[in-house]
């Protein structure tokens, strides 16, 4: 343990003159990806890399760590060194799997006091999809279908309680249906699942599902948003339809609590940097997704609200226990 604790306060003391020198990072930083590759997050998050990359002038290596709905690679951030040298992209599920490990009594994989905000870097509504050679082509009809046969449908998520199970367990307590749940690893194979023909049903942003949409593979049939985006402007929201449901995917930026404050401002700065620069606005324009950038106090303030009201949702879900 002394051993640990000696190259612990070796690598912040590093990162500290590192800093005093205004040279921070001087060497590769990991960005940790708590889901596969193809999903919100990691579609997200490359881009997001690239563009890091040229104003720290260090490479910045995506460390894809899956499991448990986001709360593998959530964690091992939360316990990743203090040196500033690993960053997590993570997303809205960031919050709700707290509020499961509650509703379970266990003891979490990691709480929101281990993680602090750095930026939030894009918000989208979340979208329903099914395959385009479904026989549904609205939502009226879906709930149709599946209040004929309970339970004869089924979706995918990126994992139980996880960012795409959420809404849509909302959308089926709203319509009074219920469904089967196929929980996968990851919102890139819950829409490879979808495409595969081994699930009715599934969901994820616009950076997950338009290019699939555009190719004639998916139906988008509504979104979760209070409002149509902008860039799929003939999809209704539920809220069109009647129902009063509404929710994000959200992609923020986060480091480990214990990285020194003086750390976290230099890469709220670096950060900003990258979140705004052109290279960045126009890769998230080709996958659909506007850049929505709040820097730490506002997305802390963004991060409390959303909190409370997803715990609100995971009330209602109830206990769900995941089949091994």
């Amino acid at each position: 343990m002394k051993i640990i604790a000696f190259a612990a306060a070796t690598g912040l003391l590093a990162a500290g003159a590192a800093l005093a020198q205004g040279n921070f990072p001087d060497r590769p930083v990991q960005m940790i990806v708590p889901f596969p590759p193809g999903g919100v997050v990691d579609i997200t998050g490359r881009p997001f890399a690239a563009a890091l990359e040229k104003v720290i002038k260090q490479p910045v290596v995506i460390v894809n760590k899956a499991g448990a709905a986001g709360a593998v690679g959530n964690a091992a951030a939360a316990n990743a060194s203090a040196d500033g040298y690993t960053l997590l992209a993570s997303l809205t599920s960031i919050l709700i799997i707290p509020e499961a490990d509650k509703l379970f009594n266990r003891k979490p994989a990691y709480t929101l006091d281990q993680l602090q905000p750095i930026a939030l870097l894009s918000a989208d509504p979340t979208y329903l999809a099914v395959q385009a050679q479904s026989p549904w082509k609205s939502v009226k009809e879906l709930v149709e279908a599946a209040k004929a046969k309970p339970n004869s449908l089924s979706y995918s998520s990126s994992g139980v309680y996880g960012a795409l199970h959420v809404p849509i367990e909302m959308f089926a307590h709203a319509a009074g249906i219920r469904m089967r749940h196929v929980p996968t690893s990851g919102g890139g194979p819950a829409v490879t699942a979808l495409l595969g023909g081994h699930v009715d049903m599934t969901c994820g942003g616009p950076a997950a599902l338009d290019a699939q949409a555009k190719a004639g593979k998916l139906r988008i049939l509504a979104g979760w948003g209070a409002k149509r985006h902008p860039g799929l402007p003939d999809v209704p929201t539920f809220k069109e339809l009647g129902y009063n449901i509404e929710y994000y995917i959200w992609v923020g930026l986060f480091a480990p609590a214990k990285v020194p404050q003086p750390i976290a401002t230099k890469w709220r700065d670096l950060v900003r940097q990258a979140a705004t620069s052109a290279e960045f606005k126009e890769q998230m324009a080709k996958v659909n997704t506007p850049i929505y950038y709040l820097d730490a106090p506002e997305f802390r303030k963004f991060i409390d609200a959303d909190q409370k009201r997803l715990a609100e949702v995971v009330k209602v879900i109830g206990k769900v226990e995941e089949k091994k």
